[in-house]
């Protein structure tokens, strides 16, 4: 095998993953829960912003409110896995 066409290769791999990873950071998604909670992150799985609607709020009731929040992060959290995966789709990186 020539070594100076496998050195190239990996060059223009680690190219390609430079990019996807800039992409990610660029790309955001939205999750949210029962339309109360709604958390952004970008395509890293990184939590942007997180809103709470006031009716969700309920001095009486903090489980519900914390369930909202994790429903709303879970739900971003499986977008932004699924961006990873689109993006990485073709290269032949484990796990994704």
């Amino acid at each position: 095998m020539d070594m100076k066409k496998l050195m190239k290769q990996m060059q223009q791999a680690q190219g390609a993953a430079n990019r996807i990873q800039e992409e990610l950071a660029a790309q955001s998604v939205e999750g949210t829960a029962s339309g109360l909670v709604t958390v952004v992150m970008n395509g890293h799985g990184k939590v942007q912003s997180l809103k709470i609607k006031p009716e969700a709020v309920d001095s009486d009731d903090v489980e519900a409110l914390e369930d909202l929040i994790l429903a709303a992060i879970n739900d971003a959290a499986g977008k932004a896995d699924d961006l990873q995966r689109d993006a990485t789709k073709g290269l032949g990186i484990p796990g994704f």
